[in-house]
């Protein structure tokens, strides 16, 4: 399977990125352990069939996800990488069983992750994670979990960080500098992206499960503002943590890291119909879809395997029939106002 991918801008900066990349948050054992040569397997895999940009961060595995994504991509130079700030990784005396899960992560990299967003914090972020990648220079550089869902009463405090901490001035001199090309937030919020928009010339935003045939509130104040400043966007979490892709069978499908509630999976339930009347595969849909609005560069499912990514090929080249997207919409089901594949 080799190819390549139509391309698309990160802002005005010159960079551009295809429309389909590979989430490595499970190359840190998101979940479930993934062996060295599987996640190699899988990368070279994505690389050969064009999924040139690959998003990894410190936390994912704390450590493990940017060391396999710097080996398979050092002696590949087309690909664009992004990482993250906002964590610190600090030794864990004694290391870490395999079988012990931290926060979602099977991961026997002895670190323990803690939030920092300032200068010093930023700075010291990403020196280590080109020491992990292996690489001289970081393509993007979003700043992770920067909201309130993630932070609770902690989350002004943290802001704070960021801001009068001097965290967004260390990316501006990092910027400046040339050690990275564009500066991005990546979140799972919609609120905390049009607040940094007014403190931070971002370039990008990487946002994850807020824009997906499940939910399309972005369209009304978010993906305007970036249309009208030139900020790209970035979707992850297409699937909404898996029910896009495994739909309603059992076992309990999973919607926002947890069990889907039962309004969740009936909305599933009438979008795994119509597509099934349409002779689409439900996350053939949800791939495509998201893929239409012209501020997205790209979409970056999370992957783990060979078959993950051929699977997910696929989906983005199924054929879709203009009459499903018309249903979905006279159903109540999308937003009037979403852009559909043509």
């Amino acid at each position: 399977m080799s190819g390549t991918l139509p391309r698309r801008p990160i802002g005005r900066i010159g960079l551009s990125v295809p429309c389909l990349g590979f989430g490595a948050a499970p190359l840190g054992n998101l979940y479930r352990a993934v062996s060295d040569q599987a996640a190699r397997d899988a990368l070279d895999t994505a690389l050969d069939a064009g999924l040139t940009y690959v998003d990894t961060a410190p936390y994912y595995g704390f450590g493990l996800s940017e060391r396999r994504v710097g080996d398979a991509v050092r002696s590949r130079p087309d690909t664009v990488i992004s990482t993250k700030v906002g964590r610190l990784l600090e030794p864990v005396a004694g290391g870490m069983p395999l079988a012990e899960e931290r926060y979602g992560y099977r991961s026997p990299m002895p670190f323990e992750p803690v939030f920092d967003y300032s200068y010093d914090g930023v700075l010291r972020s990403h020196e280590d994670s080109l020491q992990r990648l292996g690489l001289a220079r970081i393509d993007i550089l979003y700043v992770h979990d920067i909201d309130s869902a993630t932070h609770g009463a902690s989350h002004p405090a943290r802001l704070d960080q960021l801001v009068a901490g001097g965290g967004i001035r260390a990316l501006r001199r990092l910027r400046e500098e040339g050690s990275i090309g564009a500066i991005g937030v990546g979140v799972n919020e919609i609120d905390i992206c049009l607040d940094l928009m007014d403190r931070i010339e971002l370039d990008v935003i990487l946002l994850a499960g807020r824009y997906t045939l499940l939910e399309q509130g972005a369209l009304d104040l978010l993906f305007p503002r970036c249309l009208a400043n030139n900020i790209s966007v970035v979707i992850g979490g297409p699937y909404n943590s898996g029910i896009l892709a495994t739909g309603t069978l059992p076992p309990t499908p999973h919607y926002n890291y947890a069990p889907a509630p039962a309004v969740i999976v009936e909305r599933v339930r009438k979008l795994q119909q119509i597509c099934a009347a349409h002779d689409v595969l439900l996350g053939a849909a949800a791939l495509q879809f998201v893929l239409a609005h012209p501020v997205v560069a790209s979409v970056i499912p999370g992957l783990s395997n060979v078959d993950e990514v051929r699977e997910t090929v696929a989906r983005a080249q199924a054929p879709i029939p203009q009459a499903l997207w018309a249903e979905l919409k006279a159903e109540g089901l999308l937003h009037p106002q979403a852009p559909v594949p043509d």
